[in-house]
């Protein structure tokens, strides 16, 4: 008789090319462990590949289908398998097969009509000789398991029953295979059909495992075909592919209510390691297809629960369409268990460098320079003292002992201060109370149609009241605690146009409403960037940069300077906000800093919309120092002109 292994089915997610990656990871991450939950367990072949290691496993599913697979590979009731084996070679003899239940639902769709006929008889049969006691429960589940492998290998269908092909011939092909059944399974296992939710919280495990629904295509919308099969309960179908009433198996991992089903989930668990497997689909392929937690949710939950590293492999993604998905990664978080809500550094996902972007949407910005700013830099550094560091992309990704961040904006520095000492969730929590007070837009949680808005036209108009009210609020000179009122400058500048940062004549916050809102790109910048500042030594100094007192400073130092720049009109220069005295002073004051053989960077302009900046020119041709053009075109910012001949040049001015 052929055997099948668990592995040979056809099952949407299978992680059977991946074991090795998982393993890899549970390898190097994972000590001491004896027992593994995979609580979304679908085929089974992950738990299967810790049985084989020897190890515990508990497995759950909410589809009566799976659970009858598991249960005949890894179900702890004495069986008798020559007895299981003897019945299907009498199916598969056997010739005469009378009409039936499944026979009436679904000849000449998945099967033809002689098939249809010979498994409905052998489920029925099935039933029957478990009702007459002449197999046990697990050997019941052992010849489902048989009969629904069996089916598979010949169904009319692309790997799944939400269709079938009607345009193909059927032919009689039906025959049952028997299962590599291990001879001994460990009595500590157990199997489980029912809410995953719920089993965490009464089951513990030394390792989790997590591979829930991506997407909102329901797994019993995709095998109801085979739920019909493994419950027998004979039920009226509909529609043309014949499915059966699925809502007592619809999964809230295929709704908007994922993230906070596995917010619950992962807050219950009792484990001492928790891998979650998930894939970055983002907006890739089609609108089913689309993830339905975002990475950033993902290790915003894990974080509260422990140390979180990801780690991700290129992987084939299966998609319903003729499209290909390029550049798909399939996703492992770990997360190592803590007893108390992990204090130290927050994870940040693995991407293609190691540059954090700052939340904070500061005009002249340097991240996308920061490659090249860096590669120009000393390869070792002291202490780097960030002038006009703004929102502190050049400071918090400078590899160096120590890092003083300067500027003159006061409220600017307590933000970059609550990065520095706040968790990220606490930042997190204490945003979205802010934005739920206000009455601010979420579409992180709800998207735009909730706010009937769409990305093109943006939220301020929705915005606008609840903004203006918040900014009022700020303006206002009623004693607030320091941090409270810093959080509601952060929230202004993420509502506010463009990011942006501006005051008036009198001191208060005057930007308009913008465009979005406290999205999941924020968020994920927000992540990485609390990362780099916890993990860094720097300090904030609100003064003026002729304050700053240089005498300390010596020879493996490096002052990087990044002020307004004289030719530019960006909202921080509006008023005469940097002047030609300022000017002056700042080359004056740099070339005090190259007198003490102390180095220096200092990011500036030669030209700009057909004026060239010519004191700097001079001063810099004067002094020798090295000019090194960069190439970059600020898009997205007041710096952008409409004619394209008009040429930026930006360049990094060094005395070494």
């Amino acid at each position: 008789m052929k055997r099948l292994d668990i592995n040979n089915r056809r099952y949407l997610g299978s992680k059977y090319k991946l074991l090795d990656f998982i393993d890899s990871i549970v390898e190097e991450k994972c000590k001491d462990y004896e027992t593994v939950l995979d609580v979304f367990a679908g085929t089974g072949i992950v738990a299967a590949h810790f049985a084989r290691k020897g190890k515990t496993v508990y497995l759950n599913d909410i589809l009566k289908s799976n659970y009858c697979i598991h249960d005949a590979w890894f179900g702890t009731q004495t069986i008798d398998m020559k007895k299981t084996d003897n019945f299907i070679e009498e199916y598969n003899t056997n010739k005469y097969f009378n009409e039936n239940y499944f026979w009436k639902v679904y000849k000449d769709t998945y099967f033809s009509s002689n098939d249809c006929k010979k498994i409905g008889s052998i489920r029925e049969d099935i039933e029957q000789k478990q009702n007459n006691q002449i197999i046990n429960e697990r050997e019941k589940n052992i010849l489902i398991a048989s009969l629904i492998y069996s089916m598979d290998k010949i169904a009319n269908t692309v790997g799944h029953y939400d269709a079938y092909r009607k345009k193909q011939k059927l032919e009689d092909k039906f025959v049952m295979f028997g299962l590599n059944i291990p001879k001994a399974s460990k009595k500590e296992n157990k199997v489980f059909n029912i809410d995953s939710n719920k089993l965490v919280e009464n089951l513990q495990a030394d390792i989790l495992y997590i591979d829930p629904p991506y997407n909102s295509r329901q797994y019993g919308d995709a095998y109801h075909l085979l739920e019909n099969i493994a419950e027998w309960k004979q039920p009226k179908v509909h529609g043309v592919a014949k499915k059966m009433n699925r809502d007592d198996i619809k999964s809230e991992y295929c709704t908007r209510k994922a993230a906070n089903a596995f917010k619950e989930l992962i807050r219950h668990c009792k484990a001492k390691y928790i891998l979650v497997s998930y894939n970055n689909m983002g907006v890739k392929g089609n609108s089913r297809s689309q993830a339905k937690i975002s990475d950033v949710e993902i290790l915003e939950i894990l974080n509260q629960k422990g140390k979180v590293k990801v780690y991700e492999k290129d992987f084939g993604y299966f998609t319903t369409g003729k499209s290909k998905i390029k550049n798909h990664k399939e996703r492992v978080f770990f997360c190592e268990v803590m007893e108390k809500t992990c204090e130290e550094k927050v994870p940040q996902l693995i991407s293609n460098d190691n540059f954090a972007k700052s939340p904070l949407n500061y005009v002249g910005g340097k991240f996308r320079l920061l490659g090249q700013l860096i590669s120009k830099l000393p390869s070792i550094i002291n202490t780097f003292v960030d002038f006009f560091c703004g929102a502190v992309n050049v400071g918090a990704n400078i590899n160096a002992k120590k890092i003083i961040a300067i500027d003159k904006e006061k409220c600017l520095l307590d933000v970059l201060k609550l990065f520095k000492s706040y968790k990220y969730t606490e930042i997190i929590d204490k945003l979205d109370e802010i934005i739920k007070n206000y009455g601010l837009s979420n579409t992180y949680l709800n998207g735009y149609k909730y706010y009937d808005c769409n990305s093109s036209s943006g939220l301020g108009k929705f915005n606008k009241d609840g903004y203006l009210r918040l900014r009022k609020d700020y303006n206002n000179p009623i004693c607030l605690e320091k941090d409270e009122k810093t959080f509601m400058f952060l929230t202004l500048i993420i509502y506010g146009f463009n990011h942006q940062i501006r005051f008036n004549s009198e001191g208060k916050f005057n930007m308009p409403v913008g465009k979005r809102d406290f999205n999941s790109s924020i968020r994920k910048n927000l992540l990485g960037f609390c990362q780099k500042l916890q993990t860094k030594e720097i300090s904030f100094v609100a003064s003026d940069f002729r304050k700053f007192n240089i005498d300390s400073l010596e020879k493996d130092d490096l002052c990087y300077f990044d002020p307004p720049y004289y030719l530019g009109n960006a909202s921080y220069n509006e008023n005469n906000g940097w002047t030609e005295k300022d000017e002056k002073d700042l080359l004056a004051y740099i070339k005090k800093i190259d007198d003490k053989k102390v180095n220096f960077a200092f990011s500036n302009v030669l030209e700009h919309k057909g004026k060239k900046h010519q004191m700097l020119i001079d001063w810099a041709i004067e002094n020798q120092y090295n000019i090194n053009y960069l190439d970059y075109n600020y898009n997205n910012s007041n710096y952008q002109s409409n004619n394209k001949d008009n040429i930026t040049r930006e360049v990094l001015i060094t005395n070494y």
